[in-house]
C-alpha cells in the first residue's frame, strides 16, 4: 500500500504534471515570444489559437512549427530564431500564463492527501523552474524534469521516471495533455490522466490516455477511481 493510500483515498504515492496545457494556460506568453521571434525573421505573425496545437514539444519544435506554418522552416532559421524567442520569453514569462481553473484546489488536496507532486515536461528546466517561481509555486514540487534536464524527453518514459524517482519513489500517475505525455506514461507503466482542454495536435479521445478529465475539480475523483 502507497503512503497515499494509508493516508488517504488516493492509492499513489507521487502524481507527475506536464505544465504547459495541463497546470498552465501558457499559449498566449508563448505566441507572443513565437510571433516576436517571427517578426525578427520577417515572418507574418500566427494566431494563437493555431499556436495551441504546436506546444509540447520543447522551444526548437515551436520555433520549426512557426516557421514551417509561414515558410521555410530550415535548421538555420531555427537556431537563428532560438535566442530571440529565449531572450522574449524570459523576459515575458507570465505576463499572461494562469493556472487553470480548479488547479490549486486540486494540487492542494492531493498535497493534503500526502501526496508528492512533480512536474515532467519538454519545457527547458530553467524556463519551467522560473514560470513555477513567477506563480508562487516554487517549492511546491518535489521534483522538476525538464525537455533539457535528461538527453531524453518525451514521449521517451526515461524523464518521467527521473521525475518520480526524484521525488522519492513508489507508484505513480501522469496527468498531461499531449500524445507525447500519454505515450511516455504508456512506456513508463503508470496511468496517465489527460485533459481535455489542453494544447494537443489530436482530439482527447486519440491520445490513448488511461481516463480523461474535462476539469481539475474531478482530478482527485478520477484518480481515487484509478487507484
Amino acid at each position: 500500500m502507497g503512503k497515499g493510500a494509508a493516508m488517504g483515498r488516493i492509492a499513489f504515492d507521487i502524481v507527475v504534471f506536464d505544465l504547459d496545457g495541463t497546470l498552465v494556460d501558457t499559449a498566449s506568453d508563448l505566441a507572443a515570444a513565437l510571433n516576436h521571434a517571427l517578426g525578427a525573421l520577417g515572418r507574418p505573425s500566427i494566431p494563437e489559437a493555431q499556436v495551441r496545437s504546436m506546444v509540447g514539444h520543447g522551444v526548437r519544435a515551436l520555433i520549426h512549427n512557426g516557421l514551417a506554418a509561414t515558410g521555410e522552416a530550415s535548421e538555420a532559421l531555427v537556431d537563428e530564431g532560438f535566442p530571440i524567442f529565449l531572450a522574449y520569453y524570459q523576459a515575458h514569462i507570465a505576463d499572461r500564463s494562469r493556472p487553470f481553473a480548479g488547479v490549486e484546489a486540486a494540487l492542494s488536496a492531493l498535497e493534503s492527501e500526502g501526496i508528492k507532486l512533480a512536474i515532467c515536461t519538454n519545457k527547458l528546466e530553467d524556463l519551467t523552474r522560473k514560470l513555477i517561481a513567477a506563480l508562487g509555486w516554487a517549492g511546491r514540487f518535489a521534483a522538476i524534469v525538464g525537455g533539457d534536464t535528461l538527453p531524453q524527453r518525451k514521449p521517451d518514459p526515461a524523464p518521467v521516471r527521473e521525475a518520480i524517482a526524484r521525488a522519492g519513489g513508489g507508484r505513480a500517475a501522469f496527468v498531461g495533455d499531449s500524445i507525447s505525455d500519454t505515450d511516455a506514461a504508456r512506456a513508463a507503466g503508470i496511468a496517465c490522466v489527460a485533459v481535455t482542454f489542453g494544447f494537443s495536435d489530436c482530439a482527447p479521445e486519440q491520445l490513448g490516455a488511461t481516463t480523461l478529465i474535462d476539469h481539475f475539480d474531478t482530478l482527485v475523483p478520477t484518480l481515487e477511481r484509478l487507484g
